[in-house]
Formats: C-alpha cells, sequence, structure tokens
C-alpha cells in the first residue's frame, strides 16, 4: 500500500484542480525508473485512466496508481509534502531504501 499525508493531500487536491483533474475521480500516478544520483528515482503524474497491470490504492481520499514493477521498490511508501521557505515539495519517505540521495529525489535499494 501507498499513503499520502494530510499535507500531502492538500497539496494534490489543490494540483489536480489546477490542471483540470478531479481528485475524486482522476488518479495520482506514483512510478519509479532508472536515473538520479542513486540510481533509482520516483516519478508522479496525474492520469485519468489506469490500465489492467496497475495497482490501485485509496488513501485520505486521494486514489493513486501504481505500476506492477515500480510497486515492489514503493510498497509501505508514505507521499509526504513540506512547504514553506525550505520545503522541499514532495517527499517519498520509502522504507525500502537502502540509500538516498541528498535530494531526496532518487534511491537505492
Amino acid at each position: 500500500m501507498i499513503k499520502v499525508s494530510p499535507e500531502a493531500q492538500k497539496k494534490v487536491i489543490e494540483l489536480m484542480k489546477e490542471e483540470g483533474f478531479d481528485y475524486l475521480t482522476d488518479f495520482i500516478r506514483v512510478g519509479v525508473e532508472s536515473g538520479g544520483c542513486s540510481g533509482l528515482s520516483y516519478k508522479l503524474c496525474f492520469d485519468r485512466n489506469h490500465k489492467p497491470e496497475d495497482k490501485i490504492f485509496e488513501d485520505n481520499g486521494i486514489k493513486i496508481l501504481v505500476d506492477k514493477k515500480s510497486f515492489l521498490y514503493l510498497v509501505g511508501t508514505t507521499l509526504e509534502y513540506s512547504g514553506g521557505l525550505n520545503g522541499k515539495g514532495f517527499v517519498f519517505n520509502n522504507p525500502n531504501a537502502q540509500r538516498t540521495c541528498g535530494c531526496g529525489e532518487s534511491f537505492a535499494v
């Protein structure tokens, strides 16, 4: 399962509205791809459609899509949001990551 913190939920809803998505019916797609300084990087986007191979979760009213490959790296992850002057934006709190880069945008398992 992938979780969404209350702060991330508020920001996801705000951004979805700005981009013409409806958080009640549309999804946030979370995934992993090769790259970044630690080997794997996170990807995040909005999506209206799910594929048969997607895993679908819902937490804090946010519908989440994850492809099967990415799910292996993301199981148990919490999507968080940190705003303000020193905030980083969206942050993945991933218990599977054995090493992360300084910016928190990439990881290794």
